[in-house]
């Protein structure tokens, strides 16, 4: 069983408000860790083996595949993208889009992954997250994530 697609996009302005702000970062992480285990717990999540297999189960938490396409797995990484419209989309906030994916980690962290934003909607002129998956003890040093990329440049 998975979410169904309406109840998930109807809890995405809810998951804005909840980490919008810096100021509301401790409910925003609680309110994404609670979305995340019932995620796992309604569509049966389970623990997984090989990176390949954290990436489907992850991709399976979802309504449709389409949504959240893998589109490459090379080593220990799979490269997965967001084509859900976010409500980040455009606005510029990098660092509230981290805070929601909070999500996504969530799940990833229960299935044995971990997730690396690379290229956020929230960022003016992208319209599909860009992720990387990692086995969850593996290094990812040398995985830019978007809220640091996009603060760099900014400095």
């Amino acid at each position: 069983m998975r979410i169904p697609r309406v109840l998930f996009l109807s809890l995405l302005p809810v998951s804005y408000l909840a980490t919008r702000r810096p100021g509301r970062g401790r409910f925003g992480r609680l309110l994404m860790h609670v979305f995340g285990d019932v995620t796992t717990v309604v569509g049966r999540a389970r623990p997984q083996t090989g990176i390949e297999a954290v990436g489907r189960e992850w991709q399976r938490m979802f309504a449709r595949a389409e949504d959240v396409p893998i589109t490459r797995i090379e080593g220990d990484t799979v490269h997965a993208e967001i084509h859900i419209k976010c409500p980040y989309r455009g606005s510029g906030n990098v660092d509230g889009c981290f805070r929601m994916m909070e999500y996504d980690r969530r799940i990833l962290e229960r299935i044995g992954g971990q997730l690396v934003v690379l290229r956020s909607q929230a960022e003016p002129g992208v319209e599909v997250c860009q992720l990387a998956i990692r086995p969850r003890d593996a290094a990812t040093a040398d995985l830019v994530p978007a809220h640091v990329r996009v603060g760099r440049a900014a400095k």
